[in-house]
């Protein structure tokens, strides 16, 4: 097996033009396959949904990282955060990548950008020949104090997550969100705030941002969040006080007018209805269709989300320079359709085994 390598400089970017300046083409540098993207000259698959010998994972969710693979190549942080999810011995053999560290892959070289999606997120840069594409993996431009914030990596090929490519979905700035629900909290002190978050990434932004606006009582956490919370306090995210939700410790009024943050899987059963009449929330990009909060019987939707909006994917596809953009997991026909009509050649890579766990 080839391995990785750290390498020197390689020859800079030299724009992102429509005819490429090597003879090598974007599809003989990443192919999509049932495993996931591939790369030939290196041999490597980038988040493959199957296990493959070589695999470079952009972030933690469990639709990108799976457990498995013979080698992973990822940030500190996303292979830490791996070994908690998966135990330590989730690969034969991991090595840590620093953020803008050139790696050789078989010669290809590889840099991770940051993604600003949540903790230890990057984009994956490949680049051979000349030619420069990059894996966005998910990634969000809003500002989060629980993550490294989005590097605009200028390319030749994007490929773009579509989670929410489409006009309805502009997300409102989270402080606004975040203050709906304490207002929320101050207006019903008999009752606690069950807000769905998922584990990774979401319930931590959450308490970070409850921090930042203000309120300094314990924020008390479903089990299910425990070890990722910690892990997030260790790498210096002061997410301030944390207790358990544990009805059983105390009585159920013990928790009027308590923040209570749990993974939405909870809030289906038995442990959220032992809470005194409970104010059910959800933070999630997808709390802008007031239909899907219904469903979910949400009854003070937070619209929080940890992926782009459509302002915010079109402007980044715009500021890569990108002369061809590569659209996955989401709703890869309108944002195909508008890279079309600004003149960037797109395609719609429709792969296969992407969730919104992150959202």
């Amino acid at each position: 097996m080839r391995g990785w390598r750290r390498t020197g400089t390689v020859r800079p970017f030299r724009g992102a033009e429509t005819t490429y300046l090597s003879a090598m083409r974007p599809s003989d540098l990443l192919q999509p396959r049932p495993e996931g993207l591939y790369c030939p000259p290196g041999d490597f698959f980038i988040d493959p949904v199957r296990p493959v010998e070589r695999a470079l994972i952009t972030h933690g969710h469990s639709d990108h990282a799976r457990a498995g693979h013979a080698h992973v190549l990822a940030t500190r942080q996303t292979l830490d955060i791996m070994a908690l999810r998966y135990g330590e011995n989730f690969a034969q053999g991991r090595q840590a990548a620093a953020l803008g560290e050139k790696i050789d892959v078989g010669g290809v070289t590889v840099t991770f950008h940051p993604a600003g999606h949540v903790l230890g997120s990057a984009q994956i840069a490949v680049e051979k020949g000349g030619l420069r594409i990059v894996a966005s993996g998910d990634y969000k431009r809003t500002p989060d104090a629980t993550c490294a914030p989005f590097e605009l990596v200028p390319c030749d090929v994007f490929i773009t997550e579509a989670t929410f490519a489409l006009p309805v979905f502009r997300h409102p700035p989270p402080q606004e969100e975040i203050a709906r629900l304490l207002k929320s909290v101050a207006q019903f002190p008999e009752r606690s705030h069950l807000v769905g978050a998922y584990a990774l990434g979401k319930a931590q932004r959450v308490m970070k941002e409850l921090r930042q606006a203000g309120y300094d009582r314990p924020i008390h956490i479903h089990g299910a969040l425990a070890k990722l919370s910690a892990y997030y306090q260790e790498e210096g995210i002061d997410l301030g006080t944390l207790e358990p939700a544990t009805v059983e410790a105390g009585r159920k009024g013990d928790f009027a007018g308590a923040v209570v943050i749990g993974p939405p899987s909870a809030f289906a059963d038995r442990w959220a209805r032992r809470f005194p009449d409970p104010v059910s929330c959800f933070a999630s990009g997808w709390m802008r269709i007031r239909q899907r909060a219904r469903q979910r019987g949400v009854e003070l939707p937070l619209i929080l989300s940890d992926h782009c909006d459509w302002d915010e994917l079109c402007q980044t596809i715009a500021g890569t320079g990108a002369g061809e953009v590569w659209v996955t997991h989401g709703r890869e026909e309108a944002l195909v359709r508008w890279c079309e009509l600004q003149g960037i050649a797109a395609r719609p890579l429709h792969l296969v085994g992407y969730e919104d766990e992150g959202d």
